[in-house]
């Protein structure tokens, strides 16, 4: 498929290219990059420079594999859920800390990036936005690249909001080094309020902006109307959410409506895990595609089981596979649910099953097999230093058409979603519960916070039972929760929602577990152990720490987060 990421593998060197430095005494033509007024003078150019600000600048190593990284961390080696209760990275990279709660401003790991990146992007788009004017193109092209722009810095303040709390508005200002850099506003962190309110207000002039619909002039890939109300409506949502206190639930389930209402998604009816493979359907808002020779990490070899040549990767928690319900909707540890300890994996939840290896799993033809002694996937099979230590292996996203051995640029083409309707169904079923309860439909809407929940779990292929009606806020509000641990797993949700919801002291105080099968016979017994020793989460982990460079940079006038 054609997408606009061609483009940016091409031109993202632009964003490291720009130079506002004026001509002194060594008046040298760089032949390493493309100058400013080259891109002003050329509408392409200048075109080309806005489909780059879509990716940013790799910080850090093992971070943008096959191209640089977009928004937020998406498809890396190690992945975001191995910061969660979803899953631990097999081989550690930076992962273990942030789950022992070693986090510190000098040691962030994995999460050390999104500052500087996120600044960066920022800086790029209000370089474009202040020069547009100065470009020879058609007003409403100028206005939808306008649009295109506000879309991009504002989700940019959304990944510095969501990760660290009230933040540094730059407006549209671009910052040289000759000016003053010592303006006290450069190192003023506003309020979360004031944060989400700006990035609010850019979304909304976003989406007045842009158009409706992708098509031939409008690729795939890039923002439209749709995707910037629907990241309007999850800031709303964590605006409303018990640790930021700064909006209403009233707001945030409007928002979601006005997602709702332009009648234009719906939940995707080719199997739940199909829709991880191609990410042009009716259910993807907002979406980062790849292609040959512009691909990502190649996931089939990351993430595989250990007797396949996989590196295990990113590996399911124990405490993950417990949440799935039986497929008659009951927990397992409801007595009449039918689950049987003895065979946990029959009759739960079918996204279980396409997020989910586990033993006795059928895959690419043979049959996964994590039990000791003897199992070909657990520390007595081949490559056993590639073993998962959690005795699950990850299915969700793996591509079974891409080889698993050697695949180097026969893989890393799975779409990436940033947003999708599910989460926007969410969005407004808790919303609409915390502001009217789960059946109510509030004035404007279309649906109730239940018929909302029921849409998503009631998905082709899923067929979860309906909610019933006469649930209570209390019941409905852990169905939501219960939709958003496994509808969204593994697409970089949990870590907020646990923030937001301020649960994170209990979920992430929880022990990493896993599971060790022994076989005797053909008998099998399950055990939990303990996957990943030392899992701590304090107060102080609600937010990431400001990097200690960025702070010393600001000469301390950058205020740091609590308790760091």
């Amino acid at each position: 498929m054609k997408t606009i990421f061609k483009t940016i593998l091409y031109t993202v060197v632009l964003a490291t290219g720009i130079t506002s430095c004026k001509k002194n005494f060594l008046d040298v033509q760089p032949t390493d990059r493309v100058s400013e007024d080259a891109i002003l003078a050329d509408s392409a150019l200048f075109e080309d420079y806005v489909y780059a600000r879509y990716v940013g600048i790799r910080l850090q190593d093992k971070e943008g594999d096959g191209t640089n990284p977009g928004f937020g961390r998406g498809f890396e080696y190690a992945m975001w859920s191995s910061l969660t209760d979803e899953s631990i990275y097999n081989n550690d990279d930076n992962t273990w800390l942030v789950q022992k709660g070693l986090l510190a401003p000098e040691n962030t790991g994995i999460a050390g990036t999104i500052w500087g990146r996120s600044y960066r992007g920022i800086r790029d788009c209000n370089f474009a936005i202040n020069n547009i004017e100065k470009v020879t193109m058609s007003s409403p092209h100028k206005d939808r690249l306008l649009g295109e722009l506000k879309f991009i810095r504002a989700f940019r303040y959304h990944d510095l909001i969501r990760n660290y709390g009230g933040v540094i508005l730059m407006g549209d200002n671009v910052y040289n080094l000759s000016d003053n850099l010592q303006d006290e506003s450069l190192f003023t962190r506003a309020s979360l309020k004031e944060s989400i309110d700006y990035a609010v207000a850019q979304l909304d002039e976003a989406a007045a902006l842009l158009p409706l619909n992708n098509d031939g002039n409008w690729l795939l890939g890039r923002a439209t109307k749709g995707a910037a109300l629907a990241l309007k409506s999850r800031l709303l949502l964590y605006a409303a959410s018990p640790l930021y206190a700064a909006g209403t639930w009233q707001a945030a389930a409007a928002a979601a409506q006005a997602v709702i209402g332009l009648n234009k998604y719906s939940i995707y009816d080719g199997g739940y895990g199909n829709l991880f493979l191609n990410g042009d359907n009716n259910e993807s808002i907002f979406v980062r595609l790849y292609t040959k020779n512009a691909g990502h990490t190649h996931l089939e070899i990351a993430n595989g089981p250990n007797s396949y040549g996989g590196w295990g990767g990113n590996l399911p928690l124990q405490n993950l596979v417990d949440d799935y319900q039986m497929d008659n909707g009951k927990a397992i540890t409801d007595p009449t649910s039918g689950y049987d300890p003895n065979n946990p994996y029959l009759g739960r939840d079918k996204r279980f099953y396409a997020t989910v290896l586990y033993n006795g799993a059928s895959y690419r033809g043979s049959t996964i097999e994590t039990f000791l002694p003897g199992g070909k996937d657990s520390k007595d099979g081949p490559d056993n230093w590639n073993t998962s230590k959690t005795g699950y292996y990850l299915k969700k996203y793996m591509n079974d058409a891409y080889p698993l051995q050697n695949p180097w640029g026969n893989a890393g083409f799975q779409p990436w979603y940033y947003i999708r309707y599910a989460e926007v169904l969410l969005n407004f079923a808790e919303a609409a519960n915390e502001a009217y309860g789960a059946d109510v439909v509030p004035s404007g809407s279309t649906l109730s916070a239940r018929t909302a929940v029921n849409l998503v779990r009631q998905r082709t292929g899923i067929d979860m039972p309906a909610l019933p009606t006469g649930m209570s806020q209390a019941q409905m509000r852990e169905a939501v929760r219960y939709e958003r641990r496994v509808e969204l797993a593994f697409e970089e949700h949990r870590f907020y929602d646990v923030r937001r919801w301020k649960i994170a002291e209990l979920t992430e105080n929880k022990p990493a577990n896993g599971i060790t099968i022994t076989k005797n016979g053909n008998t099998l017994t399950y055990a939990t152990k303990v996957a990943l020793d030392g899992r701590k989460f304090e107060t102080k982990h609600y937010w990431l720490p400001i990097p200690r460079a960025e702070i010393q940079a600001s000469n301390n006038k950058i205020q740091q987060n609590s308790g760091y």
